[in-house]
């Protein structure tokens, strides 16, 4: 039988929002928690997720809405003002939208490696609960997931969850199709509720992060002239570096032969190659690396290649940055661009 559970500020909906991309669970685990709280806890609950294209790298929301066993949840609307937001890569971070809406005194947690602190977190109010944990890291040492990292970071940071119930959950979801994965999630779980870090002094907003709009921003009184484009864009200010989930394809250029094979099977075209001239005067191509902004590592470059040139290995902090050859600097360069 489900048992009673108290939320913090019972009087109203307790809300988190799930900040993610495509491949990393954030809708599995919305979906997990909120079962677990309906059916295990006592509470009135709701989960959906917001996305585009399903597939890996593209964004990804999902939202959580509990309420007490005697409230009726009637609105299905996304969640603007959450009490928590969870950020499944910290990569996120850097875009406005990821933190829009947090509340003072509310709770953030996100995806980090050790002493990262993205800029985009001095945006926070400075009330604002930040937590950080490795869940790529452990996901990848426990052959698990991020989500399940984060499911058991959430669960130890608000304790009117019961954590046993949430394993149960989380188990139960995966015992009849993949079996092998019951007892690396729960280790990634427990890792999650055991392997966080409370990071002081943050945030230095006072007030509230205003919520975005869900309203249209043009109506007909003020959308532009038809095929006028406002806000121009370029794919070559893509940023596919959150979609990795712990690994990436790193190139030995001595075991290269510049067969091109990688580059035919790449779907984001983020090799660099240049031009070369032999000692006999004849013209050809050399690989000279991958940038990792555009990289989301599916590897199909490690999967294809026939010399074991590219190899698939553990991200490490930093190491993309390193290694990285970009393939537009003077584009970069020109505009300012910090990653470059």
């Amino acid at each position: 039988m489900a048992r009673r559970i108290s939320l913090p500020n019972s009087g109203s909906f307790f809300e988190i929002r799930f900040e993610s991309i495509g491949g990393l669970g954030a809708h599995a685990a919305g979906q997990i928690i909120a079962s677990a709280a309906v059916l295990r806890m006592g509470l009135n609950g709701s989960h959906f997720s917001s996305y585009g294209s399903e597939k890996k790298g593209s964004v990804v929301r999902s939202f959580i809405r509990l309420a007490p066993a005697d409230r009726a949840i009637r609105t299905s609307a996304p969640i603007e003002s959450p009490d928590v937001i969870v950020v499944f890569n910290g990569g996120l971070l850097s875009h406005p939208a990821t933190l829009a809406g947090m509340r003072a005194g509310g709770t953030l947690i996100y995806s980090g490696y050790e002493r990262d602190i993205p800029e985009g977190l001095a945006r926070l109010p400075a009330t604002t609960r930040v937590i950080r944990v490795d869940a790529q890291t452990i996901a990848s040492e426990e052959k698990s997931r991020p989500n399940a990292v984060l499911m058991g970071t959430l669960t130890a940071a608000l304790p009117f969850f019961d954590r046993q119930a949430m394993l149960d959950a989380l188990a139960d979801t995966f015992a009849g199709r993949h079996p092998e994965a019951v007892a690396a999630n729960e280790r990634a779980f427990m890792r999650g509720a055991e392997e966080f870090e409370i990071i002081e002094n943050v945030g230095h907003g006072e007030e509230d992060i205003p919520a975005l709009s869900s309203n249209p921003l043009w109506g007909y009184r003020t959308a532009p002239i038809g095929g006028v484009l406002p806000l121009p864009g370029n794919t070559a200010h893509n940023d596919l570096r959150a979609s990795r989930t712990g690994w990436m394809p790193v190139l030995d250029r001595d075991k290269c032969i510049d067969c091109g094979m990688c580059d035919m099977v790449c779907p984001d075209l983020c090799l660099v190659w240049s031009s070369t001239t032999d000692d006999d005067g004849k013209p050809g191509v050399k690989l000279d690396g991958i940038d990792y902004q555009y990289c989301k590592g599916c590897m199909r470059c490690v999967e294809t290649c026939s010399t074991l040139a590219m190899t698939r290995e553990p991200e490490t902090a930093g190491r993309a940055d390193e290694l990285r050859v970009p393939l537009f600097p003077d584009l970069f360069a020109a505009t300012g661009d910090n990653n470059a």
